[in-house]
């Protein structure tokens, strides 16, 4: 399968560890803030993941107009999950965008506008990467750690650019196809088919039933023993370097450009809608 990835401004030197990132800088005030219960959420008990069986939720394509009902379900059921932002909808919904990195969880890179890295020049490719990554970190405070190409499409060219902006390259080893049926059962039984140790599962927030269904899949992922953790608490995660790809082997699936939409498909709404 074809790879394309996005590059940044400068390069580094020596590649070091790439889930390294700024974390937000909240503010203090002698009142409790909805921050400050926001907070709180991220304080769940570390996972060790060497130790017990852990699973990644990841989200593309937002934040996505129902992203809060998502958080509030994670919040619930203490899990952690990976969000993939475009930056289209950082921008039209940046209090979700803050919230998703103030509660503790993961966030990727997954470019501003969606397009097919590989059809494009690599400034084109440059811009599409850097833009997000700088109005994730404008808005949150704290910047994308990941890089995932939308439809998963890699190439020399974006392994490099990946290279460059210090970020390893998050694909996926297990799909929802939750943009194609929309359907709760159907959603809820693909997860479960292809959950496993370290499985890093591909699912929409934009997708209205993806939400409504999560408390009943994170239940069902819970008394199979699974912790629900962020992709960085992952087994090999924390090694990676910048340029890596994730999970392991996963870009030479033929199959896994199966699980994203298809063009012209739905996606996660109009920027105008606003929250």
């Amino acid at each position: 399968m074809l790879l394309a990835v996005p590059c940044a401004l400068a390069l580094m030197a020596t590649p070091t560890a790439a889930w390294s990132a700024d974390q937000p800088k909240p503010t203090t005030t002698a009142k409790t803030t909805a921050a400050d219960k926001a907070k709180s959420a991220a304080k769940v008990a570390p996972v060790d993941c060497a130790k017990v069986k852990c699973i990644a939720l990841t989200f593309d394509d937002g934040p996505g107009k129902y992203a809060d009902k998502l958080l509030d379900t994670l919040k619930k059921y203490k899990s952690k999950a990976t969000f993939l932002l475009e930056g289209q909808y950082v921008k039209s919904r940046p209090a979700f965008a803050k919230r998703m990195a103030v509660e503790g969880h993961d966030l990727g890179n997954h470019s501003y506008t969606h397009p097919h890295l590989r059809e494009l020049d690599e400034a084109k490719i440059r811009e599409e990467l850097t833009k997000t990554q700088d109005l994730v970190k404008q808005v949150t405070g704290k910047a994308p750690t990941m890089i995932r190409p939308p439809y998963g499409e890699l190439d020399d060219r974006v392994k490099a650019i990946a290279a460059e902006m210090n970020m390893p390259i998050m694909l996926w080893n297990g799909g929802s196809r939750d943009w194609a049926t929309k359907n709760e059962k159907a959603i809820y039984d693909e997860v479960l088919k292809n959950a496993k140790r370290d499985g890093v599962i591909l699912m929409h927030d934009w997708v209205a039933q993806t939400v409504t269904v999560m408390p009943k899949l994170l239940t069902a992922l819970q008394k199979q023993g699974y912790h629900i953790v962020a992709v960085s608490s992952l087994r090999g995660a924390k090694e990676l370097k910048a340029g890596d790809i994730y999970p392991v082997g996963s870009e030479k699936d033929d199959g896994l450009t199966s699980d994203t939409p298809l063009d012209g498909a739905e996606s996660a709404e109009s920027p105008a809608d606003g929250l």
